[in-house]
């Protein structure tokens, strides 16, 4: 055979499968016994002679059901929510409502039933994200369906009590596992991360009280207490988030907290929360633990609550001991050049043999408010978005679209990216999500100690040295083992005397927020997220969709460029748009000049957080350099010689500089 047609909705899980036919099929299709096929084909017989008798309104023989919709009603909603499918939801759990003593019952049976089976499976590795989400979504119609009924219940035996129902509880939590409080930091508006955890850990019947993005310390410990919850657990992802939450660890230290201390997000790390965050706060009693993604986190929750917890956190501090020795031990061993002598490396380009980009054809800012979805589809980069999903294909399946082919996750993620085009089609024909962004084109020069980079209005601005904004550069100090430059991007802009140019965006995609309220209105994580993961796709497809536009027309120093979609992804174009914040300029702050050159929230209305994350979350801003000797790096760790002579060139407090630079930072903070 070499295709077969199913319906899916019919499918059984391999769980639900008769072990039977699951051992009959297991040897026919591997051949693993010479009998293989006439044992098939007599289940096959069976299965014919009960479909006969089913025909025929038969009961003399005992005919078992084949169809789920055929089930019990709670085995059917057992099935639907391992199986995710919410069509029905509906109409069996008015069934089972009608056949139950108490609305309660049903949450408590079949539907938790239901999740204790779907946990065992995720944490198997026998079901995936995806698969948990669309479960989830389940469970929450099934629940927010009931729940008038529940209400109206407790209300009639509160008054048979003689009791006033105003006085009830709505927020009574006894029946879970355990409590959970969820935030991103103050200040980092990205919560698709945390927006899976949450999902995740009510699968398995804790109860999380998500309060939302950019939280205070405050908020955060003040919420934990009203909730009186068990374990805290803060996200981030710029790098500030960072530093917040080390703040948050040393005021819970202060406040008395006993609740253990999760730390997630896409910019955390193991060795950060090792050796930046617990010596604030952990002790047996109360731990830091970073938690790596959303399948990890059931395992940590419930070893924290359950009966092995010491043994637990023993070896989880230990870990972290080690860690921080190995990263002090290193520091140690580490040497830097000095500031003075990292300039002395530095890059040197001779402009009179690489002359710079001619000048742009189009100066000054451009608001783009003319593009499409439609038209930044094809540029897409899939592989973060299965990523997003935790789906991740084994060699030689890794990324898209091979990990279609991979043997463990390939079906799913052929559903996901399947179910992925279906949201997608939907948003851009109903515009529920659009673009909108602007750019800088500015005559640039660098600086007289060659360091920074100042941009100037015009030519004339230029040509009477009157720049308009500078961008303040970071250089590598890092000791090399080659004899390779120490770079800073501030060595790819030409110096006075040469008509060089820099470049600049900030992109968004719009719409986002609605589309994710009237989800979850609907009780539908699953399209919750996948609408903020695309969101995702389309602003990261749109920048480069834009990027390629400065090249070839508004810049125009690539005009003749004929790369297609997956060269571009490849990065075979010539110049690079890196982002403040991120490796080549690790400092956020420099975003506010970009923002005050170029205008972004006035005319594109992105702003920044007092953390500055871009807002709406599906953003993206970067400079643009178009040397062809312009390249992507990581400054890496960088010393006080150069973070004192950084804040002056700033005219930026040195405390205030340490503290926006201090993932980055070879030395401790006073």
């Amino acid at each position: 055979m070499d295709v077969g047609i199913v319906n899916a909705h019919e499918m059984l899980a391999l769980s639900e499968v008769e072990p039977e036919i699951k051992t009959g099929c297991d040897n026919l299709v591997f051949n693993k016994t010479p009998d293989a096929t006439d044992v098939m084909l007599e289940l096959t017989k069976k299965e014919k002679e009960r479909l006969e008798a089913l025909k025929n309104g038969g009961g003399a023989m005992e005919v078992k059901q084949t169809s789920w919709r055929d089930l019990d009603v709670t085995k059917r909603l057992e099935h639907a929510l391992i199986n995710g499918i919410s069509q029905y939801v509906d109409q069996d759990v008015e069934e089972a409502r009608q056949q139950a003593e108490k609305p309660l019952h049903i949450i408590e049976g079949p539907l938790m039933d239901g999740m204790n089976i779907i946990g065992d499976l995720f944490g198997a590795g026998k079901m995936f994200l995806p698969q948990v989400i669309k479960s989830a979504r389940v469970m929450k119609k099934a629940v927010a369906y009931l729940i008038p009924f529940m209400e109206e219940e407790k209300r009639e035996k509160l008054i048979a009590e003689g009791k006033n129902p105003e006085d009830f509880d709505e927020n009574d939590d006894s029946n879970f596992a355990g409590k959970v409080l969820m935030a991103t930091v103050k200040g980092d508006v990205h919560d698709i991360g945390k927006n899976i955890v949450a999902v995740v850990l009510g699968c398995n019947n804790y109860k999380v009280y998500d309060i939302g993005v950019m939280c205070s310390c405050e908020l955060i410990l003040e919420k934990a207490k009203e909730y009186n919850v068990d374990v805290i657990g803060l996200s981030g992802l710029i790098t500030p988030s960072l530093d917040e939450m080390v703040v948050v660890a040393k005021e819970m230290s202060k406040g008395g907290f006993k609740q253990p201390l999760l730390i997630g997000g896409a910019t955390t790390s193991k060795m950060h929360t090792a050796v930046k965050v617990s010596p604030n706060y952990f002790t047996l009693e109360h731990p830091v633990i970073h938690v790596l993604d959303a399948s990890r986190s059931v395992t940590v929750v419930s070893s924290l609550l359950g009966e092995n917890k010491e043994d637990y956190v023993t070896d989880i501090m230990e870990e972290y001991e080690e860690m921080r020795e190995d990263y002090y031990a290193g520091l140690e061993d580490r040497y830097f050049l000095t500031f003075d002598q990292a300039k002395e490396q530095k890059l040197v380009i001779d402009f009179d043999v690489v002359p710079p980009a001619p000048a742009p054809n189009k100066l000054g800012v451009t608001v783009i408010d003319n593009v499409s979805l439609e038209d930044v589809v094809p540029y897409i980069d899939w592989n973060p978005f299965f990523q997003t999903w935790e789906l991740r294909g084994r060699y030689p399946n890794r990324g898209y679209p091979k990990i279609f082919n991979d043997e463990a996750v390939g079906s799913e993620a052929k559903k996901l990216f399947d179910d992925a085009q279906k949201l997608m089609k939907e948003i851009i024909a109903n515009k529920s999500m659009y673009l909108k962004g602007v750019v800088g084109l500015f005559a640039a020069n660098s600086t007289e100690d060659g360091e920074d980079v100042n941009i100037y209005q015009s030519e004339d601005d230029r040509e009477n040295g009157e720049p308009c904004h500078k961008f303040c550069m970071l250089r590598q100090q890092s000791e090399k083992e080659s004899d390779d430059p120490y770079l800073s991007q501030a060595d790819f802009i030409a110096p006075a005397g040469y008509k060089d140019h820099l470049g600049m965006f900030a992109v968004s995609c719009f719409g986002c927020e609605e589309l994710v309220a009237k989800y979850e209105s609907e009780h539908d994580d699953y399209n919750k997220i996948m609408s903020q993961a695309l969101a995702d796709r389309f602003v990261e497809a749109f920048a480069e969709y834009l990027h390629r536009v400065i090249r070839t027309d508004m810049w125009g120093y690539a005009k003749d460029e004929s790369l297609n979609e997956e060269d571009l992804l490849k990065i075979k174009y010539v110049g690079v748009r890196p982002a403040p914040g991120y490796p080549s300029q690790p400092d956020h702050t420099e975003k506010t000049t970009m923002w005050n050159a170029i205008k972004a929230k006035e005319l594109a209305g992105i702003t920044l957080s007092e953390s500055l994350s871009m807002i709406p979350a599906a953003s993206v801003s970067a400079l643009v350099f178009a040397h062809p000797q312009s390249c992507y790096f990581a400054v890496g760790q960088v010393g006080k010689d150069q973070v004192q002579s950084y804040a002056e060139r700033k005219n930026m407090e040195l405390e205030l500089a340490e503290r926006w630079l201090s993932p980055i930072l070879n030395y401790e903070r006073d």
